[in-house]
């Protein structure tokens, strides 16, 4: 079996077959896409897989640096005995290099289960010891960001001085279909659109609903453009709340759109404000300018870690904060949302089109 001396720069193997595992969320899978280029760089003959979670694919798919799509599908065909099937499948492909960027037990014991015989990533308490090539894992200290940490676990590999570059395909098909919506809202195709992300998986990334409410007429003063509300079908609700309360055309697009076809819609729009989420990582990407509003400051959950890359992106946060609790995403006073104000993201607004 390979051990990680032989990762050393003076015996490294030029691997074949390798497999990439990032089975987490939409922002995750967009900043491993500079990895990805990056490995296609050091390995241009290998054969390089990605396993994602299934909501993730139009993040990837079409991706030059990919030769494949694997999923693994957790709450269907890969629920209880289909992740044995998961593991079966994954072991007939006989890969020689595993990069484990989603570092839980199920990936970490999905690659040492199905016997690739390298197995490189961030150790950490989630069956890390199945690593063979274990990295010291400092991202909790938030001290780089999360597209940057990605690519120095390929360091051991090769790759080095790398810049981050970002790149998230879009597809014919849903190019005419964000053009076709545009369309029926009775707008026009290149009209200047604003899009606002309400939404967060986490509620304690969710500046409160009355903050959009003062932000979105604000917005609108400033630009005499349309806001379009953006989201999966969790936000329709909070989105709807926001057009009532909202005068003036504001449209909701939550829970109407897949993951591709919000990339292609986004890439007509002269801006984003989000919530630290994913789509603020699928905007930057694309080139949009965007707006992050963050709720949290605490090493590892900070700017520093997950704030949107790019010239057109900018971020507001309040100051760091150590004593609040974010266990399991609760905290027993959510006064906190409440940090950042509604002047705050205009200001950063503002100093965005004058870079702009």
């Amino acid at each position: 079996m390979t051990t990680p001396q032989l990762l050393s720069a003076h015996a490294r193997p030029m691997y074949q077959n390798i497999l990439v595992v990032r089975t987490d969320k939409i922002g995750d899978v967009v900043l491993t896409t500079a990895a990805l280029r990056a490995l296609r760089k050091q390995f241009p003959a290998a054969k390089i897989s990605v396993l994602l979670s299934p909501g993730t694919r139009d993040i990837v798919e079409g991706n030059p640096d990919v030769d494949c799509l694997l999923f693994d599908d957790r709450a269907g065909a890969h629920k209880g005995m289909g992740f044995w099937r998961l593991i079966q499948d994954i072991r007939s492909r006989h890969f020689d290099l595993a990069i484990i960027y989603h570092t839980k037990k199920r990936m970490n014991f999905l690659c040492w289960a199905a016997g690739i015989p390298v197995r490189l990533g961030y150790k950490n308490d989630k069956f890390g010891f199945l690593l063979n090539v274990p990295l010291t894992d400092d991202r909790p200290l938030g001290k780089k960001h999360e597209a940057r940490y990605c690519l120095d676990v390929l360091k051991i590999l090769g790759v080095s001085d790398t810049p981050v570059d970002l790149y998230v395909p879009t597809r014919p098909d849903n190019d005419v279909w964000a053009d076709n919506w545009i369309r029926r809202c009775g707008l026009s195709p290149g009209q200047d659109l604003i899009a606002v992300s309400p939404g967060a998986s986490c509620p304690t990334r969710r500046w409160p609903v009355i903050r959009f409410i003062e932000l979105i007429p604000a917005l609108q003063s400033r630009f005499k453009a349309p806001i379009v509300l953006v989201g999966g079908p969790e936000v329709r609700a909070v989105a709807e709340e926001i057009q009532r309360a909202v005068p003036g055309l504001v449209y909701n697009l939550t829970g109407e759109t897949t993951l591709g076809q919000l990339a292609s819609f986004l890439k007509r729009c002269m801006l984003l404000i989000s919530n630290d989420s994913g789509p603020v990582h699928l905007a930057a990407a694309l080139g949009i300018p965007v707006v992050s509003i963050f709720t949290r400051n605490q090493p590892g959950i900070n700017p520093e870690r997950w704030k949107p890359l790019g010239e057109k992106s900018v971020y507001v946060a309040p100051g760091e904060d150590r004593s609040i609790s974010f266990a399991k995403g609760m905290v027993s006073d959510p006064t906190f949302l409440y940090t950042v104000t509604t002047q705050e993201v205009l200001r950063a607004v503002d100093a965005l089109f004058k870079l702009c």
